[in-house]
């Protein structure tokens, strides 16, 4: 079965406020079996507009279970902290 992966670009805009999300995150990624990847740290533009503050690549053992992890109850808590924190963009891939 191929694995699920959640790509998310984010530009934080109250850094206090993202730290509750951050928090809230952490506990529905391990809830579901979420692989971290990558996790904010340094990034650089190398081509195009594409700069976001924060890079999040999280690794699921299918599509669907990236799909699931996303509209569980334990994510909407979190994506409901992160309401004024944050410019999400995220989306689902399957992969390898």
């Amino acid at each position: 079965m191929a694995a699920g992966y959640i790509i998310a670009y984010v530009d934080v805009t109250d850094p206090q406020q993202y730290e509750q999300y951050k928090v809230l995150s952490t506990k529905a990624m391990q809830a579901h079996g979420a692989e971290v990847l990558v996790r904010g740290g340094q990034t650089e533009r190398l081509e195009g507009d594409w700069g976001p503050t924060r890079v999040v690549v999280l690794k699921f053992q299918s599509y669907e279970a990236a799909r699931a992890f996303h509209a569980s109850e334990e994510y909407l808590a979190a994506r409901k902290s992160r309401e004024h924190a944050a410019k999400m963009n995220m989306i689902v891939v399957e992969g390898i």
